[in-house]
């Protein structure tokens, strides 16, 4: 892959995990983004631990050569009013225009069991009707031009255990938004653990994926999350995800596909673990180094 059009960052959450907080929640912001530097990355998305004003967040960053890539926004279009979500997510495309950040990560929320402890995640996911599908679209588009104000690209990360899982889910939400407005986050990991072609997914949108999160799952966890009817979280905490060059994903002819469609962008390393079992630092340089090895970056 060309060098000068992609940049390589990695996600917080393989040191702390916000939706488990106990999950590394001994490792300090500080410890985080300076092994994130010294593993080989230029850019992060942002985490709960990270400083709330851009200012001093830049500080911390600039001194380790770290961008902001993109940050995750929780929309709730289906069960709060627009202009509550409207607000929320101006505030948020203003903090990513203060900290230099020309993506949005956009995940419905409504009715998603991907935080919920109990809930098995193969078998209770929300399913959204006709109606629920043309407010989410259609709020989704209102959204995307929303960030076009502040210089963002808006993408949507599919994801476990909400309303826009499945490759179907996929295709009726690009297929019902505005495509000048609307990206794919593309993510390599949830469409595996989901048993989805991923490949299928990534090359018939290759031209309208605008952010990527480079994920990895291990089959033998995702397939015990499934028989024993486990929740999302309780697949994290067993070590479903890791890193590229870990688990079962060869991401090589991913590389290709987005090297072929002229990708140009972020591309991060992202997966939920326990710190205390998987070392995030010796992971983040595991992944790196075999990015380097496949996609020449």
């Amino acid at each position: 892959m060309d060098a000068n059009k992609i940049k390589l960052g990695i996600a917080p959450i393989g040191w702390t995990n916000d939706d488990m907080p106990d999950l590394g929640g001994e490792i300090t912001f500080e410890q985080c983004v300076s092994e994130m530097a010294l593993a080989g990355y230029v850019g992060c998305e942002i985490g709960n631990k990270y400083p709330k004003d851009a200012e001093t967040l830049l500080g911390y960053l600039n001194i380790r050569g770290l961008q902001i890539a993109n940050r995750w926004f929780s929309s709730f279009l289906l069960t709060k009013p627009f202009a509550e979500v409207e607000a929320d997510f101006r505030e948020n495309c203003a903090f990513l225009q203060a900290v230099g950040a020309k993506r949005i990560g956009v995940s419905e929320q409504s009715y998603s069991i991907q935080g919920q402890m109990e809930t098995p995640v193969f078998e209770k996911k929300y399913v959204m009707n006709d109606a629920e599908w043309d407010t989410f679209n259609n709020g989704l588009s209102k959204l995307g031009a929303i960030a076009k104000e502040y210089g963002i690209t808006m993408t949507y990360h599919h994801h476990m255990g909400t309303v826009v899982q499945t490759a179907a889910e996929i295709d009726r939400m690009m297929d019902g938004t505005d495509a000048d407005s609307v990206f794919l986050l593309f993510d390599s990991g949830h469409l595996a653990y989901c048993g989805e072609d991923y490949m299928a997914v990534l090359k018939k949108y290759a031209k309208r994926i605008k952010h990527v999160h480079l994920k990895d799952i291990r089959p033998d966890v995702v397939a015990k999350v499934k028989a024993e009817h486990l929740s999302f979280l309780k697949g994290v905490r067993l070590g479903a995800f890791t890193v590229p060059g870990d688990g079962a994903i060869d991401f090589k002819p991913i590389f290709d596909v987005l090297n072929d469609a002229g990708y140009e962008g972020w591309m991060l390393v992202e997966a939920e673990q326990d710190p205390a079992i998987a070392n995030p630092f010796a992971y983040a340089v595991k992944a790196r180094n075999y990015i380097r090895e496949t996609a020449n970056l």
